[in-house]
């Protein structure tokens, strides 16, 4: 049964006082070559005083590095290296804020993360939670937060997941896999640097510029979408065409793509993902498959719902010799799939942007094991 998509503007309430929602966006940011030695100035005014340290939560891959020399590390600030090899979870982020508390008799004047989207998303979830109760768990959802977090910065080493502008923190919890969604996600500041994002992998770059590109799509093609969402969506659409399907010298191409992953998290800040990103939720819960890769599984099989974006994907995977995975899913049990299957489903923002309000007359378990199958 083909269901028609018809455009609305996102999530519009039916009380005419709360018609326009007031999203936040990332009120400072600083870009250029460079831009990383900023830091230090940026943060100085941030300072409470020389007891209240700045946390820097780094990629453990810049252990030892130059990019570490480089961080303003004074007074009693402290340096924490976390490894990326795995999605950050509840139990990840629960961990930091209790060393944290128990390292340091008040507050840290901030936290920093500097690494790739788990970096990210880990820094803006310890910021919220070393200002509210409870566990990360709890606030896995839309909306759940009720006060401000300490004052965080993103700096992003490779591009293209958005987490840097998104007011998302995607987290594996006890039973799902789900963003802490709030107004109070987003970062206070970014610093953009195109060279911090030198010497990452083939593989690590495409995949993850693949999370942008696939953002665009499911943005642009969504039920969701407004003039916002589009001006944004489709700039970066063009960005990541001109990276992945041209010939562009490496300082430009890590220019384009910073800021294509830029484009792309505020296009989806004033809409939403679609299906891509829903089963792939239920392959990194399950299976731990890192984002940008599950994203790249699921959506090689999305034809019914993304005709064009798939027949370009293909063509950039062509194009870069980029060969996925397979048989992923070939020995999973049927109470795997089912676990799968329910934690998509569970994703319903997600299905009614990609499909509309009645888009369970289309999605059905069975339908989504059969795409699970195919990976």
């Amino acid at each position: 049964m083909e269901l028609k998509k018809e455009k609305r503007l996102k999530n519009i309430p039916t009380k005419a006082s709360e018609k326009f929602r007031n999203f936040p966006m990332v009120p400072r940011v600083v870009f250029g070559n460079g831009s990383f030695d900023k830091l230090g100035e940026v943060l100085m005014s941030k300072r409470k005083h020389s007891e209240a340290p700045m946390i820097y939560l780094v990629d453990d891959v810049f252990e030892g590095t130059t990019i570490v020399e480089r961080i303003p590390n004074i007074f009693c600030d402290q340096i924490i290296f976390v490894s990326a090899n795995e999605e950050p979870s509840t139990m990840q982020v629960d961990h930091l804020v209790a060393e944290i508390k128990n390292n340091f008799q008040e507050l840290p004047s901030g936290i920093i993360g500097i690494g790739g989207g788990t970096l990210l998303d880990l820094s803006k979830a310890v910021a919220i939670l070393l200002s509210n109760p409870g566990s990360a768990a709890e606030y896995q959802g839309w909306d759940l937060v009720n006060k401000e977090p300490i004052y965080h910065v993103g700096i992003p080493t490779i591009s293209g997941t958005g987490a840097e502008v998104s007011r998302t923190t995607v987290l594996l919890g006890p039973d799902k896999k789900l963003g802490i969604n709030s107004d109070y996600t987003t970062f206070n500041q970014v610093i953009l640097d195109p060279e911090l994002t030198k010497g990452v992998s083939k593989e690590q770059w495409f995949y993850t510029g693949m999370d942008c590109f696939i953002h665009c799509i499911e943005s642009l093609e969504g039920t969701f979408l407004n003039a916002f969402s589009q001006s944004y969506g489709e700039k970066a659409l063009e960005l990541c065409k001109e990276v992945f399907l041209t010939e562009l010298p490496d300082n430009e191409s890590r220019d384009k793509l910073m800021m294509a992953s830029w484009h792309g998290g505020m296009s989806i800040a004033y809409s939403q993902v679609g299906v891509a990103h829903a089963l792939s939720y239920g392959l990194g819960f399950l299976l731990g498959v890192k984002h940008g890769i599950g994203n790249c599984l699921v959506f090689q099989h999305l034809e019914e719902f993304y005709p064009e974006g798939v027949t370009i994907f293909k063509q950039m995977m062509n194009k870069h010799k980029i060969k996925l995975p397979t048989d992923i899913c070939a020995h999973l049990t049927e109470s795997e799939f089912d676990k799968m299957i329910t934690i998509a489903l569970g994703m319903e923002p997600l299905w009614e942007n990609a499909l509309g309000e009645n888009w369970k007359r289309v999605i059905t378990a069975e339908k989504l094991k059969s795409i699970y199958k195919k990976i």
